[in-house]
Parts: structure tokens; sequence; C-alpha cells
């Protein structure tokens, strides 16, 4: 998992245009520290971890390598928790309407890359 971490880690922080040190003082640590997580010579606490997600603007599960996607849009969080919360058969009627468009730009994509 701190591999995973690590490089999550500086990806983000190079993606956002952080230096370490400017990292460190959005979540009260130092440069030195950073570069220690960066490198996987140390891993943070689940605190200072989640910190580490909110300063980055991703999401902790990307962080630690359970997720590939990286939500930068927290709209966009928001409503998945929403639909999170929806009932069942509410979630599945959503996604009735939904998967049809995902399926019909991966579809685009895919054929606009043959082309």
């Amino acid at each position: 998992m701190s591999v995973i971490f690590s490089d999550r880690i500086m990806q983000a922080r190079k993606e956002k245009g952080l230096s370490r040190e400017e990292l460190a003082e959005k979540i009260g640590t130092s440069g030195p520290i950073i570069g220690r997580y960066e490198r996987g010579d140390m891993m943070p606490s689940v605190e200072i971890a989640t910190k580490i997600a909110d300063a980055l603007e991703v999401s902790l599960d990307f962080l630690v390598g359970k997720s590939s996607l990286t939500v930068k849009d927290n709209n966009m969080l928001d409503r998945i928790e929403d639909i999170a919360k929806l009932p069942e058969p509410k979630q599945t009627e959503l996604f009735n309407v939904i998967d049809p468009y995902i399926r019909d730009f991966k579809t685009s994509k895919a054929y606009n890359k043959k082309a």
C-alpha cells in the first residue's frame, strides 16, 4: 500500500502544481515530512492522510489505491453520495437513465479512436 500511497501523493501534488513545502503548509507539517511520505519512508496517520487528500482535492480511497478515480469536483462527490443514499429502486431508475448515455459515450470514444 505504501508504494501506491507515496506515488499517488506525489502525482496529485504535481498535478496541483504544489511544492512539497506548499502542501506541507496546507496540512500543518514540513516539506521533508511530505518527502518521506512520497518516498514511502513513513506513512501518515489517518487524520494526516485525510488532510493530505483534502488539500490535494482527491479522495482518500484514491490515495490508498482503492480507486483509480480522482474526483476533483466536490459537487460530483456530493451527487455520488446522494445517489448512494437513494433507495435501491430509485437508484435502479436513475441508472437506467444514465447507463445509455455512458454506453453511447464509450462507443463514440472507441469508434473515434479507430477512425
